[in-house]
């Protein structure tokens, strides 16, 4: 068969003599869309812009920033002083997404209402917090502290929709900060519900977290609350739903598309609660594949802004008994979830969950995100700072020589907070494909 590959932006088949290469019943057989849906591109935007979302773009892009300005401002957190040497800061490059040539210290002067740059007497650059960022830090503390029993509920409940009833407790520090996590999460937080859960080692020594009780009333989907108002119940067994899925499509998908018999089939068969035992499900079934849906739903509905990185939801296939193409799935119900291709990691949100481009329901913890975004010199023209006017050059050669800069000793709260923001590179999800992911999709 042939493959027909676009290497220039032009379309290039137009000129293309079907006629001399495959005869008169060439017309027949190659159409025009035919050889468009042949055609490959490393480009995910090139697949996806009669469903993208621009609204949804905007939070993403936003949150690149904001999740850089959160991760400095933890780690200043965990110093004695609250102060680092700027020369230190450059270990976490890739943690904060800040490649070479970009300076560290231009990246903090974009934020003058939260971060301080001064010099010592030896002419060695710190950085340090406003006292409005270090308000707002007690603040978070606080908040932190009065959503952990929701938050190990959350967690609760994701062990419960687990295949064993227990999960890697790496894996789970990846969605810390979804979660409303605090950043020793691995190292006190989880031994403090040991009515709930608790952290094993295997043979590998290697730490689950596993469930300790099974508790019912926990075992109902944020759905069923919703569509069929159900809050509690003690003797609820999870079983067969077969409830609607809120939908909300892109603005440029086609309105007969909307109704078409295929949303409408999806939207009446039954599949079974994220909750119950799903071994017996054959995959690549249309129950396996909705439940697979609900998972995602419920999981979503944890997070705090309802949204997560696809990397930390692949990590989870085998666990909670999800197929293996999960991008091919994301991007098939785009009307349940939108998946942001911005960066290198993409993230999925879950529609229903916004008006535009705000959250609708808002925890204190998001409202407090709300307020640190809003200090944030957010794309903003570098601007220049008279009081560190004489700074502008601080991080050259200099500065590497000056026996001032501590070394960084990194402990277990640390590695919270660092895995908490990055996985490993062979974690990533690779652009080429998602791009196939796409092109699944589309046949489907």
């Amino acid at each position: 068969m042939l493959r027909i590959t676009r290497h220039d932006s032009f379309r290039w088949y137009d000129q293309f003599d079907m006629k001399k290469w495959f005869g008169e019943s060439s017309s027949g057989w190659f159409s025009r869309d035919q050889i468009r849906f042949m055609t490959t591109s490393k480009r995910v935007q090139d697949r996806s812009k009669f469903k993208r979302i621009h609204d949804l773009e905007i939070v993403t892009e936003k949150w690149k920033i904001l999740s850089k300005v959160l991760f400095l401002m933890e780690l200043l957190k965990k110093e004695p002083e609250m102060i680092i040497p700027v020369r230190q800061l450059d270990q976490y490059r890739r943690q904060i997404n800040l490649p070479k040539p970009h300076k560290i210290s231009d990246f903090i002067r974009k934020s003058p209402k939260l971060f301080d740059l001064y010099k010592d007497r030896r002419g060695v650059l710190w950085c340090g917090m406003t006292k409005q960022a270090e308000d707002l830090i007690e603040e978070e503390g606080k908040l932190i502290d009065e959503h952990e029993d929701k938050a190990a509920e959350h967690v609760t409940r994701f062990l419960m929709m687990s295949i064993d009833k227990r999960l890697r407790l790496d894996k789970i520090a990846h969605f810390r900060r979804e979660f409303g996590l605090p950043i020793d999460f691995r190292t006190n937080w989880v031994h403090k519900y040991p009515q709930l859960f608790k952290v094993v080692k295997n043979g590998d020594e290697i730490e689950y977290l596993e469930l300790v009780d099974w508790n019912p009333t926990w075992a109902i989907t944020e759905l069923e609350k919703k569509v069929l108002g159900i809050t509690e119940s003690s003797s609820h067994t999870p079983g067969e739903l077969s409830l609607p899925f809120p939908l909300k499509f892109p603005p440029n998908v086609k309105k007969i598309y909307r109704h078409s018999g295929r949303v409408e089939h999806f939207q009446k068969r039954s599949y079974l609660s994220p909750y119950a035992d799903a071994r017996g499900l054959k995959a690549g079934s249309l129950e396996f594949d909705k439940r697979a849906v609900a998972v995602m739903h419920e999981l979503l509905s944890f997070t705090l802004e309802k949204r997560l990185v696809t990397d930390h939801l692949t990590h989870f296939r085998r666990e909670l008994v999800m197929p293996q193409k999960l991008m091919r799935l994301l991007l098939k119900y785009f009307s349940i979830f939108y998946v942001s291709e911005r960066g290198k990691r993409f993230s999925v949100f879950l529609t229903e969950a916004y008006e535009r481009s705000e959250l609708i329901e808002k925890c204190p913890l998001v409202m407090w995100r709300d307020k640190v975004q809003s200090l944030v010199g957010y794309r903003g023209k570098k601007k220049r700072i008279e009081t560190f006017s004489d700074m502008s050059d601080m991080e050259d050669e200099s500065l590497a020589d000056s026996e001032s800069c501590l070394e960084v000793e990194e402990d277990e709260t640390e590695g919270d907070l660092v895995e908490g923001l990055c996985m490993d590179d062979d974690g990533e999800m690779v652009i080429e494909e998602v791009c196939r992911a796409y092109k699944d999709a589309k046949t489907l």
